[in-house]
């Protein structure tokens, strides 16, 4: 689709040669892309799930986002948000006139964190009440939970939780603890718990995503809403990264990664703009060869003080693959600040083929890729 913000100056420089019928399937589109077409790729962009804004996803449009979370709170039910997402996938982009599909994705984590409700969808419970119940009856009830969100058009849930929230702290952890979004407080509970949802929502053909790596179960703080959170217990090797471990090695596609500073990992970034955190732990130790995705780089005062540029750039510079903003209207500032430094430098123009590859196989087991 040709670039509707003006001319692409990068356009043709990344086209290469027509893949032979043995490529798979991600290197036929990547093979095609433009550099605009790639970089849209790497944003998930935040909509009203009761009622998208025209202008924001004209922002979404125009800027070739490849991913879209729906926000808020909806009533609405699985078949009115179906008729809302299918309004707007068919702005996807195309390459060699076949759909890159629109990546679709929501948190429906339960409790109070449960962006669409209404007729068709279950009253989710909390994590921790998730975590109390057995590991079969959770996998089940997870399937039956994914299955209403395939029917309302949703590719990804953003969950589940692999926080660990010490006993002792308790509901004095502000972003996981006071609103029970844990599965527990050990490790073996997150982790079988996190398994079990997972797995239920696998089962139905719906993506998941392990939330919130390296982990903000021993902060108090909420990034959302806090400058500064930092966890000064958590080093490489805690057992509170379990959960990740046990969820990489069974498969999961996405991993979020916190905004909060880790002391005893890297003290000198959020987690979300650390290499330590995401090349050294996350890919290196723990071997995780998904999408890495961040947690909002668009409204969450932990990282109010970097402009958007800067958000965007160092996310995908420390390994990054998909920025995940609540606020499309930054996304142009962000997209221009990462086709810049990809002019700049062949590392980072890697970085970001190594990323839109990775997206373009989660889309493609996600069945959102026209391979022909």
């Amino acid at each position: 689709m040709p670039s509707r913000t003006g001319t692409d100056v990068a356009t043709t420089s990344v086209r290469t040669a027509p893949m032979s019928p043995a490529a798979t399937c991600t290197d036929r589109f990547l093979s095609g892309m433009t550099t605009a077409q790639r970089v849209g790729q790497l944003f998930m962009g935040g909509v009203s799930a009761a009622h998208p804004d025209q202008a924001q996803l004209r922002i979404l449009r125009d800027n070739h986002v490849g991913s879209v979370m729906l926000t808020g709170r909806s009533s609405a039910g699985t078949a009115a948000t179906r008729k809302i997402v299918d309004g707007f996938r068919g702005q996807a982009d195309r390459v060699g006139g076949r759909q890159v599909g629109l990546l679709v994705a929501t948190d429906q984590e339960g409790g109070r964190v449960q962006v669409l409700n209404g007729p068709g969808f279950s009253a989710i419970p909390s994590g921790l009440v998730q975590g109390s119940r057995s590991t079969r009856m959770l996998r089940a009830q997870a399937a039956v939970w994914a299955l209403q969100l395939k029917r309302a058009g949703v590719d990804l849930n953003l969950a589940p939780v692999a926080d660990v929230v010490p006993a002792e702290l308790g509901t004095r952890n502000i972003p996981i603890g006071s609103f029970q979004r844990e599965y527990g407080h050990t490790p073996d509970t997150v982790t079988s718990h996190t398994n079990a949802f997972a797995a239920g929502f696998a089962q139905s053909g719906v993506l998941t995503t392990l939330k919130h790596f390296p982990g903000l179960g021993q902060v108090i703080g909420n990034t959302d809403t806090t400058a500064g959170v930092v966890d000064s217990v958590t080093t490489a090797t805690s057992p509170s990264l379990k959960p990740f471990q046990s969820g990489i090695q069974a498969g999961s596609p996405f991993v979020m990664v916190s905004s909060a500073t880790y002391t005893k990992i890297d003290a000198k970034h959020l987690a979300a703009f650390s290499p330590t955190v995401i090349d050294q732990l996350l890919r290196g130790r723990l071997g995780f060869r998904g999408v890495v995705i961040s947690d909002d780089l668009g409204n969450a005062v932990a990282v109010r003080s970097f402009s958007p540029a800067q958000r965007a750039v160092n996310f995908t510079g420390a390994g990054g693959d998909m920025i995940l903003t609540v606020r499309p209207d930054i996304i142009p500032a962000m997209a221009q600040a990462i086709q810049t430094k990809m002019g700049q430098d062949a590392s980072f123009r890697a970085k970001v083929d190594a990323s839109v590859r990775r997206i373009l196989d989660a889309k493609g087991k996600a069945g959102l890729l026209d391979c022909g």
